[in-house]
């Protein structure tokens, strides 16, 4: 019986460490990703719209998609790569 689960384990790719492609999607495939971003996002985004002096950056009506583009920009610009 172990050695059944053992092998679907491997199977599966939500498992599979060598699968990437349930950890990173791109946001525009999100299937929530026209909802409006969450807070921790919301906070995060302002951060680094302060940190790197660009308070345009922050707009509170972003969806999540929007906003996860807009934080890997800044982090980008603000050096946290």
């Amino acid at each position: 019986m172990a050695k059944a689960a053992t092998q679907r384990d491997s199977e599966n790719p939500k498992i599979d460490p060598k699968d990437a492609s349930n950890r990173i999607k791109d946001p525009d495939q999100w299937t929530t990703g026209d909802e409006p971003m969450t807070g921790a996002q919301a906070s995060y985004l302002k951060t680094l719209a302060e940190e790197t002096k660009e308070p345009k950056a922050f707009d509170p009506d972003l969806d999540k998609a929007e906003a996860s583009k807009r934080i890997d920009a800044l982090r980008k610009e603000a050096g946290r790569d």
